[in-house]
């Protein structure tokens, strides 16, 4: 359940941050979805990792969920304070860098079509942050491309299953 919980939302900041790149949301406004969102993924991160019944399968999942509750929290500082979005940048590099084997992972040992999904998903989110370090630290003309893409894979690979997982649809 605490899956599709952080999905919803992640679909939710995907597709507006990539509306802002394409300059239908002012730097004030997208503040709020990414302060919500990095901070609900922060909770769930927090109680996977420290809540009842913590083990290392949890943790290794909050790991990798603070990856995202990270980004976007920086985004959101970062429109607060005017950044140049280079460190953030680079941080996308190493998010892409972890999100890369973490989806081959996931392929490898995939059983069922939400395992498939899982890692299918994961390579996706990787070429996503991959394409933001590029963006942020030495491409800026990729915005609109990057915005699209944003906008597209919050739709498919978070808003949808995230809303799935919350109806029980699938498991």
């Amino acid at each position: 359940m605490h899956e599709g919980l952080s999905l919803l939302y992640v679909g939710a900041v995907l597709v507006l941050n990539g509306l802002w790149m394409m300059g239908r949301i002012e730097d004030r406004e997208i503040q709020v979805i990414n302060f919500f969102v990095g901070g609900v993924s922060l909770a769930v991160a927090a109680y996977a990792a420290f809540g009842p019944g913590a083990d290392a399968a949890s943790v290794r999942t909050a790991a990798m969920t603070l990856l995202f509750a990270l980004t976007y929290l920086w985004v959101a500082i970062n429109r607060r304070n005017g950044s140049s979005g280079h460190g953030l940048g680079y941080f996308c590099l190493f998010v892409a860098l972890t999100a890369l084997p973490t989806g081959l992972l996931q392929l490898a040992v995939a059983e069922g079509l939400w395992g498939w999904w899982s890692g299918v998903n994961w390579l996706a989110w990787a070429s996503l942050w991959f394409g933001f370090y590029l963006m942020l630290c030495h491409r800026p003309h990729l915005q609109p491309l990057m915005a699209r893409t944003s906008l597209t894979q919050g739709l498919v690979t978070a808003w949808v299953p995230g809303y799935l997982l919350l109806q029980g649809l699938i498991s």
